[in-house]
């Protein structure tokens, strides 16, 4: 190796410039040992973990360094929901289908800080008017967690993306968009032709993945659970468009005549499924499908029906939601963790109840690999279309800078993740300080 060699005693040292951030004696949680590291210490600089040591990280001179101590407290990478719908998530469905796209704007721009502050940095947004929102996040203009947008709902006529009124019934081919196409929280169509079209739509318009709903719903009016939607040649169309794209389509679909449809299609991700059988999840593992499950339970945190019919079909989907878990543990399959919360500001508030609720299944270690690195891996199956390259869901030197500091250890209590003001102490971003109730010093 000669003298000037990258790694040499001899070559010049590139010294470390611009602001920098030092989380000093933390115990870590890397999302892969399952364990709390011995106390260390993490370097970020930019918007990037830089080093990450056992041994004390010097300051050095001529370099802005803002030292945090956190005491012992536990360190760990930001929480990523798969299953989040920002413009959805805390207005009435009246309102949703209904409001002026500036208000619903301003909700999920204040909705959106409110998830951040959950400690969740990132989400993967399945379906709804997103792209302005996460401009205005990446932007700086509001604070809120990066977003993997899908865009438009892609549905049939009758699916559970359809959300016309009986009286705009029938509609031909020049007929005018119902208002939840025209806001983007939809996008209506039949035939390969159409759905390709509306596939290409939603990635000129910035998706990183594309949803389409493939089975019948339990909010929507018009499509029972038990139907299957969409026909194997329509989505097949959706996945063509999505690979061209580098990317992928995911689906809704809780039976297992819609789950092995979409498979059968090319779909690389289910979610829900609570009512799949054992060949269905024997398929799934088969074929490297993830699997977004959602932790529903017919308890005080179900999303509220306003039908008795709405309310049946709940009650069938979380009495599978137990034995999709057991199936998903017994063949090993990929999974996601999300809540899918929808039109209720009080439920959104219980995001880090809905994560504890996963203890029923796994080990608080468990859980938290699966909303953090397991998560992670889903969203950069977007490939190219990524919108945030990066490693996400890791403490390593590398990865994106996006750290929690705990004051409790989560791999004993879950729960403290129900009380975020209390009990985060620390909430980063990006490299950015979005909450900080440690001590910290400046050092130049």
């Amino acid at each position: 190796m000669s003298p000037s060699a990258p790694g040499s005693a001899g070559a010049p040292q590139a010294r470390p410039s611009g602001p920098a951030i030092l989380l000093q004696n933390a115990r870590i949680f890397d999302s892969r040992s399952g364990t709390l590291s011995a106390p260390a210490h993490v370097l970020v600089r930019g918007n990037t973990v830089e080093r990450v040591s056992t041994a004390p990280i010097p300051v050095e001179r001529g370099t802005q360094t803002t030292v945090l101590d956190c005491g012992g407290h536990v360190l760990l990478p930001g929480l990523i929901d798969a299953h989040w719908h920002a413009m959805f998530a805390t207005v009435p469905m009246a309102v949703a289908m209904t409001a002026d796209i500036g208000y619903m704007n301003l909700v999920a721009g204040w909705n959106a800080e409110r998830t951040l502050l959950r400690g969740f940095t990132s989400v993967r947004d399945v379906g709804g008017p997103v792209f302005g929102l996460k401009r205005a996040i990446d932007e700086g203009v509001v604070a809120g967690p990066r977003i993997y947008p899908s865009g438009a709902f892609i549905s049939q006529t009758g699916g559970h993306g359809d959300f016309r009124m009986m009286s705009e019934l029938p509609r031909d081919a020049s007929g005018h968009l119902s208002y939840t196409e025209q806001l983007g929280a939809a996008a209506i169509a039949d035939t390969p032709d159409e759905v390709r079209l509306r596939a290409r739509e939603q990635l000129m318009r910035g998706a990183s993945q594309l949803k389409l709903m493939a089975g019948g719903g339990v909010s929507s009016h018009h499509d029972p659970l038990d139907v299957t939607q969409y026909t194997e040649p329509e989505l097949r169309a959706a996945v063509e468009a999505a690979e061209n794209w580098g990317t992928y389509v995911t689906v809704h679909a809780y039976t297992p005549k819609a789950i092995q449809q979409a498979i059968a299609a090319g779909v690389k991700c289910i979610d829900h499924g609570h009512l799949a059988d054992e060949p269905t999840a024997k398929l799934m593992k088969e074929r490297g499908i993830w699997w977004s499950l959602q932790p529903f339970l017919d308890d005080d945190d179900a999303i509220p029906q306003t039908t008795e019919a709405q309310r049946v079909m709940q009650r069938q989907v979380t009495s599978g939601t137990d034995n999709a878990y057991q199936l998903a543990k017994k063949h090993g399959v990929r999974l996601a963790w999300g809540t899918d919360v929808l039109f209720d500001p009080k439920l959104a508030e219980r995001h880090g109840a809905l994560l504890a609720k996963m203890t029923r299944w796994f080990t608080p270690a468990q859980v938290l690999t699966m909303a953090t690195a397991d998560n992670a891996a889903l969203l950069a199956l977007s490939g190219p279309r990524n919108p945030y390259p990066g490693k996400l869901g890791v403490v390593e030197e590398g990865a994106l800078a996006d750290l929690l500091v705990l004051g409790g250890d989560p791999l004993k209590d879950l729960k403290l993740f129900e009380d975020p003001e209390r009990n985060l102490l620390v909430i980063m971003k990006d490299g950015k300080l979005f909450k900080n109730r440690l001590s910290s010093a400046q050092e130049r």
